[in-house]
């Protein structure tokens, strides 16, 4: 993918930003430098590009357990901050961000400044082909002062000063970013998509997964099982609660933040708060699968048992369904609930042991309601004294 030219600046520089990239810190350095110049910044600080980056790695990391490197420090500074903030995974970037602005944690600002030790400097190494091997290995104002008489670059370093030390950016590479903005972002993304794919070779749907999630358009799905509802009572797999098209969620059994997609064979209905609790954990298997299978099944009879229903599946297909040898592997008249059964484990289990890999955490509605009793015991306990 090719930058576009300019007679004023060496953008051959530029597009060899990402060359021999090992570890992810020049993508979100790079990327929060782009989001701070969009802004309309030409001074910006340490402080606000670190804590750019980590709200740009937060929703890898938390929500979709993407690995970012060998021994990350900046994975590994998300992780931590989720422990110590409470933030959910799928938190607001403003509110993430904002909550880094007011953080004294000393573990958070120690590994913040970490970040900031090699690549601030060493995004700008295509453009200073003259500085070579041990001439990097000085110190940080030593390599400031090397850097600030270069020519040609896109940034430059005021005095040392921490977490405020300011880069000053340059008035033609600012306009460059202004004028191509979309070209940039669309590389940006282009190279951080190898880059993952590389580090997470198992994972699904990488491209999706490099924003916060976006609201999901399952209408389709919901209608076709609200259907279902007007011919016998639809018990969910987890609470065996029945369904009622008043309070129908429809939930993916392997976590959208994991497949990315919203294939038919996934979804199945539940209610809004047992959804809301399972939220992107992984529902235990032994016990949840099978339910799964028999819930499905009866869906399966109805296809080709009515013809409504059949006209509202295909509908869910064209959308939903978009693997023909899936379709044609369960969804094919004529099964018996063992086969069907067998084919559906055949394409969940090896998606959901792939998820178990990457950290989703398992999950269990009845654990999760003994949990929840027995916090109300406490709390009315506590009232009691």
């Amino acid at each position: 993918m090719q930058l576009p030219y300019s007679h004023n600046l060496e953008v051959k520089y530029l597009s060899r930003l990402f060359d021999n990239t090992s570890e992810c810190y020049k993508f979100f350095w790079f990327q929060a430098i782009v989001s701070k110049v969009l802004e309309g910044k030409k001074y910006i600080t340490y402080e606000e590009l670190t804590d750019e980056m980590i709200a740009d790695a937060w929703y890898m990391v938390t929500e979709y357990h993407l690995n970012l490197g060998p021994k990350d420090t900046l994975e590994a500074l998300v992780h931590h901050l989720q422990q110590i903030s409470g933030l959910k995974s799928s938190e607001k970037k403003e509110t993430i961000i904002h909550y880094l602005e007011n953080c004294e944690d000393k573990n958070v600002v120690k590994r913040k400044r970490v970040l900031t030790k090699n690549v601030p400097y060493r995004l700008q190494a295509p453009f200073m082909d003259k500085v070579k091997g041990k001439e990097w290995n000085v110190s940080e104002s030593a390599l400031i002062s090397k850097i600030n008489q270069e020519r040609r670059l896109m940034y430059y370093f005021e005095a040392l000063n921490g977490m405020q030390t300011t880069i000053r950016f340059s008035s033609e590479w600012f306009t460059y970013i202004h004028k191509n903005q979309e070209i940039i972002k669309g590389w940006l993304q282009y190279n951080m998509i190898l880059y993952l794919q590389k580090r997470n070779p198992n994972v699904p749907g990488i491209a999706d997964k490099l924003y916060p999630p976006q609201e999901r358009k399952l209408e389709k799905v919901k209608k076709y099982w609200k259907l279902l509802l007007t011919f016998q009572p639809i018990h969910e797999i987890y609470g065996k609660t029945q369904v009622t098209d008043k309070d129908i969620s429809i939930d993916h059994f392997v976590p959208w933040s994991y497949v990315a997609h919203d294939e038919f064979w996934n979804l199945h209905p539940t209610t809004r708060s047992i959804n809301s609790s399972k939220s992107n954990h992984l529902p235990d298997w032994n016990i949840y699968f099978p339910q799964l299978a028999k819930l499905q099944y009866i869906s399966y009879e109805m296809i080709w048992k009515y013809d409504t229903v059949h006209d509202e599946f295909e509908k869910c297909a064209k959308e939903h369904l978009n693997d023909e040898q899936i379709r044609r592997k369960i969804y094919r008249e004529g099964q018996d609930f063992t086969t069907f059964l067998n084919g559906l484990e055949e394409i969940v289990q090896p998606v959901y042991q792939s998820a178990k890999n990457c950290g989703f955490k398992n999950w269990s509605y009845m654990e999760m309601k003994e949990k929840n009793n027995e916090s109300d015991i406490s709390d009315m306990d506590n009232n009691k004294r």
